[in-house]
């Protein structure tokens, strides 16, 4: 009787231990994109970099998740246009009609000094819109504009 008192009691033991165990709780695709326009807002480039990376570690076809990646990039206080360029490149492979990368790598054309590209790109908005006054096609338009007003 005292050996099975003595095993109750230390399963019950390891029990009450196991109950004080934290539970890893491993972000969801959703909650890391979340993170990541957070981030974005905040400018804080190095964590968007790193959510967005975590997500296409677990989805390498997410279309948003490389436009973010690339935003990130782009935007960062010393950009890097080469991996700008090589994920809106990867975000558009994957969703040609993807608004968002059209304009963003339309801009980071700029920045490069190729507003031939950007053109093309203002050129695809203006078909996946069908007109020429959704948000992406007016902000590429504006930065081209002022790309060409600053370099007559």
């Amino acid at each position: 009787m005292k050996k099975t008192l003595c095993l109750f009691a230390l399963l019950c033991a390891g029990l009450a231990q196991a109950a004080d165990v934290p539970v890893m709780n491993v972000p969801t695709v959703n909650q890391r994109m979340k993170a990541a326009r957070e981030a974005i807002a905040k400018a804080d480039w190095r964590n968007a970099q790193y959510e967005t990376k975590k997500v296409i570690g677990e989805e390498p076809g997410n279309a948003d998740a490389h436009n973010l990646l690339a935003y990130a990039y782009r935007k960062q206080e010393r950009p890097d246009l080469a991996r700008a360029f090589e994920h809106y490149k990867i975000a558009l492979k994957l969703n040609p009609q993807h608004k968002g990368a059209h304009e963003y790598i339309g801009e980071a054309y700029l920045m490069n000094h190729q507003p031939e590209m950007a053109e093309q790109h203002l050129a695809a908005l203006e078909a996946i819109c069908g007109n020429r006054v959704c948000e992406e096609y007016q902000d590429l338009a504006q930065a081209l504009a002022a790309y060409r007003k600053a370099r007559p």
